[in-house]
C-alpha cells in the first residue's frame, strides 16, 4: 500500500511492508523472554530490534495478556519513565511507539519523550473515545485495534472508528483487526483467512499475531515453541496485504518480508 506516516517529522515508508519490535517492560508479559526490566536488558533489546532490521520499537508497560492483573496508571507510567530515557539514548533517531490504551499515559509519552505513535490496545468504548480525543490533539499516528469476533464487524467497527478520527482531524491512522483479543482462536483463523478484505479501508493494516495463544493453542505447544507458527502466520499476513508486522522475533519477521516480496515481484 502506498501510504507514509508522520513520525514527528520523519516520514516512515509503508509501501514495503515494516516490522514492529517489541519491548516489554513488564514483569508478566504472556512470553516471558520478552519482558525487560533493567537498563542493560532494555538497552540491548533496543539494539537487537534495530540491528535486526526493524523500522519501529513499540514499548509496553502493561500486559495485556488474558487473565493478567492490569497496573494501575502511575506504575504504567513509571515503568515508561524508567524504560523511555533509555530507548531515546540508545537510538536517539528511531520510530518509538507506545502500546497502551490511557490517554493520560499516551499524553506524558508524547510530550515527554517524544514518542512517534500511539498503539491502542482499548479495553472499552469509553477509553476509546477518550484516545481518539487525545491523540487527535496529540498530532501522532495512531493504530486503532478492533476487539470484534468477525471480519464483517470488524470491518464496519474499523470503518465507524475512522469516520470518528477524522471528524476530530486525526491524520494518520492505521488498523489491527486484533487477533487474540475478544475471538476465539476459531474465530481469529477465521478473520485471518479473510484478511485482506481489510484493504477496501485503503488504510495500512497491523497485524500482531506473534507467538500468541491462537498459535500454540491449535499446535498444543507453548508460547517458547511458536516461533515457527508465527513465521507461517506472518507470511500469510503478508500476502494478504498487512504493511505492519509487530512481532518478538525480528530476524524472522524481516526474512518474511523479504521472500514476500520476491514472490510479488514475480507478479
Amino acid at each position: 500500500m502506498e501510504y507514509t506516516l508522520n513520525c514527528n517529522g520523519h516520514l516512515l515508508d509503508l509501501s514495503e511492508p515494516q516490522v514492529m519490535g517489541i519491548l516489554n517492560a513488564t514483569p508478566d508479559s504472556f512470553y516471558a523472554a520478552s519482558r525487560k526490566q533493567t537498563e542493560e536488558s532494555i538497552a540491548g533489546r533496543t539494539h537487537q530490534i534495530l540491528n535486526e532490521g526493524a523500522a519501529i520499537i513499540d514499548v509496553g508497560a502493561c500486559s495485556t495478556r488474558p487473565d493478567s492483573e492490569s497496573v494501575g496508571e502511575e506504575e504504567e507510567m513509571a515503568r515508561l519513565r524508567f524504560a523511555l530515557p533509555i530507548v531515546r539514548r540508545e537510538a536517539p533517531h528511531a520510530v518509538v511507539s507506545v502500546d497502551t490504551f490511557r490517554p493520560n499515559v499516551a499524553r506524558m509519552v508524547v510530550e515527554e519523550y517524544g514518542v512517534d505513535l500511539i498503539n491502542d490496545v482499548g479495553v472499552s468504548d469509553e477509553s476509546q473515545h477518550a484516545m481518539f480525543r487525545m491523540v487527535s490533539n496529540l498530532r501522532v499516528p495512531y493504530i486503532y485495534m478492533s476487539r470484534k469476533s468477525t471480519m464483517k464487524e470488524v470491518m464496519l467497527d474499523c470503518a465507524e472508528a475512522v469516520d470518528k478520527l477524522r471528524s476530530m482531524g486525526q491524520k494518520d491512522i492505521i488498523l489491527d483487526p486484533g487477533f487474540g483479543f475478544g475471538k476465539t482462536v476459531a474465530e481469529n483463523y477465521q478473520i485471518m483467512g479473510e484478511l485482506e478484505r481489510m484493504q477496501a479501508l485503503r488504510l495500512p493494516v497491523l497485524v500482531g499475531i506473534s507467538r500468541k495463544s491462537m498459535i500454540w493453542k491449535q499446535l498444543c505447544c507453548t508460547p517458547d515453541e511458536a516461533l515457527n507458527g508465527t513465521t507461517v502466520l506472518n507470511t500469510i499476513s503478508l500476502q494478504k496485504g498487512a504493511s505492519i508486522l509487530r512481532v518478538h522475533d525480528v530476524r524472522e519477521a524481516m526474512e518474511c518480508v523479504k521472500l514476500v516480496a520476491q514472490l510479488n515481484k514475480l507478479k
